[in-house]
């Protein structure tokens, strides 16, 4: 990842964002496209974290069901949701285009597998419901069919969406860094943000943020560390439930296996709550994750989880057992109790988390339009308005000692299912 070699820390700045995953620097960079000063502050290096180790699919949708989403909170939001996802990838397609991001973007789709027959009965619903409601069409793939998409035999029929779209994570987050940057933005890498004192003052406020490289001074404040988030912010921090997310890499296919695996070069994912997902990358090797740990990410648990998801990537591919594993990573997923992106504000602080693995399309949307509603743009992000709940003390971000227990609870939810 590229350096955040601002220079010197200004004394204050127009916006500071904390975190410099895709929220933060797509922020960052509208923001200084419009002549705002900005800076973005992170604590470790540029992009670091879940933001560039991830799968790199760009989706679609969103993580729970559409009849589900309706039955919470109604057709007419659930249809902005569900519009905003779509536009999500246009975003993500634009800036690639007008920055010349080298990241490998690819508009081939993406295909969910059902492991159970229960799970595939829901699709026709859901197919139809999504043309009626959102004019948006996706194709259901009986298990007969099922071969010209995935060469796996262990699934009931899959659900195509031709929209979604697949890129190379840590290619896109440096190129939004630069673009962050050539815009006039000020990016700083280990600047870890220890505290925020809100100042107001006769109808004015300012942010005393105190860094691990001095104090600066900023008007507005936009939280962008998703599962990073740390007690500079403890309000924020208790909303949200870190889950890591791993991945491993095969050796480089042969083209014949590769064709064999994904004839269409898909981005899958499977309907369970504990998930694989996983794609082809452009030089033939198998990327495959899930949620192998529920601990976040540290070299153990990226170790541990290797061979874990190397027997799930058997399970789903017999033909290649015999295949090497060459690398394998992760990152930390920042979860809401109820599955759901959120932005709002707190204590005078915008924020924007709760992606739930779905960030790189979302998360780039989000930091764009937020940065147009600091500049005084409508707000007409669908998010604002829905209730943002509090997990379980356990789950909360810091007590990472009741994470095993949600891994067994969603086990328990695949097996009843």
């Amino acid at each position: 990842m590229p350096a955040g070699d601002a220079g010197p820390l200004p004394e204050s700045v127009d916006v500071a964002i904390i975190g410099t995953g895709v929220t933060g620097l797509s922020a960052a960079r509208a923001l200084a496209k419009r002549g705002v000063r900005v800076a973005a502050l992170e604590a470790e290096t540029l992009g670091f974290g879940a933001s560039s180790r991830n799968g790199g699919m760009v989706l679609t949708g969103m993580k729970l069901p559409v009849p589900t989403l309706i039955s919470r909170y109604g057709g007419e939001a659930v249809r902005r949701m569900y519009a905003a996802s779509i536009a999500s990838i246009d975003c993500v397609e634009q800036i690639v285009r007008e920055e010349k991001i080298d990241c490998n973007f690819s508009r081939c789709g993406h295909l969910e597998v059902a492991c159970k027959q229960a799970h595939f009965d829901t699709y026709a619903e859901s197919e139809a419901l999504v043309r009626r409601e959102f004019g948006h069409n996706l194709r259901v793939v009986p298990k007969s069919d099922l071969r010209t998409e995935i060469g796996s035999d262990i699934y009931y029929g899959g659900l195509v969406d031709e929209v979604s779209a697949g890129l190379n994570p840590a290619r896109y987050v440096a190129g939004l860094a630069a673009a962050a940057t050539r815009a006039g933005a000020m990016l700083f890498d280990h600047t870890r943000v220890e505290s925020v004192q809100h100042e107001s003052l006769n109808g004015s406020q300012k942010f005393h943020l105190c860094t691990a490289k001095g104090t600066l001074v900023a008007k507005e404040v936009l939280l962008a560390s998703g599962a990073y988030t740390s007690n500079a912010t403890p309000r924020l921090r208790k909303k949200i439930i870190p889950i890591g997310s791993y991945i491993i890499a095969t050796e480089v296919l042969s083209d014949d296996v590769a064709r064999e695996v994904s004839p269409k070069n898909r981005m899958i994912f499977d309907s369970k709550h504990f998930l694989y997902y996983y794609r082809l990358t452009p030089d033939n090797r198998m990327l495959f994750g899930g949620r192998a740990a529920f601990f976040p990410e540290t070299e153990n648990t990226v170790r541990q989880s290797a061979e874990i998801l190397r027997r799930g990537m058997i399970s789903v591919y017999p033909q290649l057992h015999d295949t090497k594993v060459e690398f394998v990573w992760g990152g930390t997923l920042d979860f809401a109790f109820d599955v759901m992106p959120h932005t709002g504000r707190f204590d005078g602080m915008y924020y924007s988390v709760g992606y739930a693995g779905h960030g790189v399309a979302i998360g780039t949307y989000l930091g764009t339009k937020l940065a147009g509603i600091i500049c005084g743009e409508p707000n007409d992000i669908p998010y604002e308005s829905i209730s943002f709940p509090n997990p379980p003390i356990g789950l909360r971000s810091g007590h990472t000692w009741a994470l095993p227990l949600a891994g067994a609870y969603y086990r328990f939810l695949d097996w009843v299912s």
